[in-house]
């Protein structure tokens, strides 16, 4: 069965040293589920300029829809400065009053709201208060169903305590790394010795949150639900990059849990492709059906 799946908020270019990218979470999040065989869907916004030009062809090469991307007649497109230390993580220098900054909930965005099974949202794309509005009324819109997913992609200084309680509030499946964790602990003022499976069995009661993946890098990942918890050790490579590998852990997430997959199938899934990303350049390697097979079979 295909899930109509959706990445709502930031679709940008990437810059790196050598080149530029599309990319965008939400962006990177549809193309691994559209590869995964799902309706995988951006719904985000460009400016009427070249460069929005360009990545929208760059979107269609991706075999992605450009159905519920809008243009911006006034802002620009996004553009990120990426750099890559070398140990492949990135560091990220995110322009603001941007095209996607202005996200409008129009009438097609209306009718996707309804019939999406599953949203994928971050608190990036939240930072001005005209997307953050447009965010929250398309999760508001969403059946009794749908399964919203917060990656919550905390980046430079673009997010409050307010942002951060009421996208947890939205959320059935939070996904976030090790420091992102430890932000919302102290934000919540819980002791710093509580354990993380405590800590997030106590934000999955306070918020209604029915799974919390915690990524840990090249230690693999914890995945809580509100019986069971499963800590995986990762996969080594070598890693090119780690840009997108986030993104594509959220990504088999989304799928094994439509699926119904537990706990040690979706931890696996997730690590596999999310460390296969790592050894590849940019957010959005091509996939092979090699690799795809290896996930849910």
């Amino acid at each position: 069965m295909s899930y109509k799946i959706t990445g709502i908020g930031e679709v940008l270019w990437d810059v790196f040293p050598g080149g530029k990218e599309p990319g965008g979470a939400p962006a990177n999040f549809a193309y691994f589920v559209k590869n995964l065989g799902q309706d995988g869907i951006i719904a985000s916004r460009v400016g009427s300029d070249p460069l929005g030009k360009e990545i929208l062809e760059s979107l269609g090469r991706l075999n992605l829809s450009r159905d519920f991307i809008q243009i911006d007649p006034v802002h620009p497109t996004s553009t990120v400065e990426v750099k890559v230390d070398s140990g492949g993580q990135p560091d990220y220098i995110i322009k603001e009053s941007v095209a996607w900054d202005f996200l409008e909930l129009t009438e097609e965005w209306k009718e996707l709201a309804v019939k999406t099974d599953v949203i994928c949202f971050g608190t990036l794309a939240q930072r001005s208060p005209v997307s953050r509005k447009t965010i929250i009324d398309f999760l508001s819109l969403s059946s009794k169903g749908t399964i919203k997913i917060l990656d919550i992609n905390l980046r430079q200084n673009f997010y409050s305590p307010e942002v951060i309680k009421k996208s947890l509030e939205l959320s059935t499946i939070l996904k976030l790394n090790e420091n992102e964790l430890e932000l919302i602990r102290k934000m919540s003022g819980a002791s710093p010795k509580k354990s993380e499976i405590l800590f997030c069995r106590e934000l999955m009661t306070k918020y209604d949150i029915e799974l919390i993946c915690v990524t840990k890098g090249g230690e693999g990942s914890l995945l809580i639900n509100k019986e069971n918890h499963y800590r995986h050790p990762g996969y080594k490579v070598k890693i090119v990059d780690t840009v997108g590998a986030g993104d594509a852990f959220t990504a088999a997430v989304a799928v094994g849990y439509m699926k119904g997959a537990s706990l040690k199938e979706i931890s696996d899934a997730a690590n596999r492709l999310g460390s296969w990303v790592c050894s590849q350049k940019g957010p959005t390697p091509p996939l092979d059906e090699k690799i795809i097979n290896l996930l849910y079979s």
